[in-house]
C-alpha cells in the first residue's frame, strides 16, 4: 500500500538521513520526501512510502518512537503516485471536459490531496449538494457560511476539511480527510491555485449551470 507520513524532526544535519534509515530498516520503501515547513530549528516533512499490505502501520510508529525530537503527526493512505504532477494532467483534461468539468474536478480532489472525498453545494439556504465524489457521506457537513477564501478546519467530529468558495458558480467546495493530520497551509495554497485556474477555464460557468442546477440535487 502507498502511505503518507507527516513527520516533525530537528532541522539539523543528519536528522533526515536518520529518519529515512529507520523507515527503511522497518520495511518502508521511501519514494518521495516533501518539505512543508522549516524554521526555529524544526522541519515538517511529508514522506511517501510503499508499505507491505499485511504489515500494521503501528510498526512505523514504534520504529520512530525512540528517535530524539522526532514526532509522527499522521499516517494515512494516499493514491497520489510519487514524482508525478497529477493536477497538471487534470487541468489539461478540464480544458476540454465541457459539462463534465466540475464533476471531474470534484472526483479528482481526493486523489490530488490524499483525502477521502469532496463535494460541492449551493451557497444559499436551503443548501443543496450538487455533486459529490463516491466516498462522500449522505449528510455532508457544510458550514452555514462559506469563507471568503479556501480555509482549513477540523470539525468537532475530528474530520479535517478545506472549504472553498466557487464565486462564479455560487457554489461551495468541501474537501475532507478522516485520517491523518489536518490540512497544512501548503495544501490550502495548492488547492487555491488549482481553483483559480479552474474558474478561468472557458465555459466552466455555463457548463455548471446546465449540469448542476437541477431539482434532482439533494438537500442536506
Amino acid at each position: 500500500m502507498l502511505l503518507r507520513l507527516r513527520i516533525a524532526l530537528p532541522d539539523r544535519p543528519g536528522s533526515l538521513s536518520q529518519v529515512t534509515g529507520i523507515l527503511g530498516s522497518a520495511g518502508a520503501d521511501i519514494t518521495q520526501v516533501t518539505v512543508l515547513d522549516r524554521g526555529d530549528g524544526r522541519a515538517l516533512d511529508d514522506f511517501t512510502v510503499y508499505w507491505p499490505d499485511a504489515a500494521p502501520r503501528e510498526d512505523l510508529v514504534r520504529a520512530l518512537e525512540g528517535v530524539d525530537e522526532v514526532r509522527i503527526e499522521g499516517i494515512w493512505g494516499t493514491r497520489e503516485a510519487p514524482g508525478t504532477y497529477p493536477e497538471l494532467e487534470i487541468l489539461k483534461f478540464l480544458t476540454t471536459a465541457g459539462d463534465r468539468a466540475l464533476g471531474t474536478l470534484i472526483d479528482s480532489m481526493p486523489v490530488l490531496f490524499s483525502a477521502d472525498w469532496a463535494a460541492a453545494a449551493t451557497e444559499k439556504d436551503p443548501r443543496v449538494a450538487v455533486y459529490a465524489s463516491w466516498r462522500a457521506p449522505e449528510d455532508i457537513p457544510f458550514p452555514e457560511e462559506t469563507p471568503p477564501r479556501p480555509t482549513a478546519a477540523t470539525l468537532p467530529s475530528g474530520l479535517h476539511v478545506i472549504v472553498a468558495p466557487l464565486p462564479p458558480l455560487a457554489l461551495s467546495l468541501m474537501l475532507a480527510r478522516a485520517e491523518g493530520p489536518d490540512f497544512h497551509r501548503n495544501e490550502v495554497h495548492r488547492l487555491t491555485r488549482i481553483l483559480e485556474i479552474f474558474l478561468t477555464l472557458p465555459a466552466i460557468e455555463r457548463g455548471a449551470d446546465r449540469v448542476f442546477r437541477r431539482p434532482t440535487a439533494r438537500p442536506f
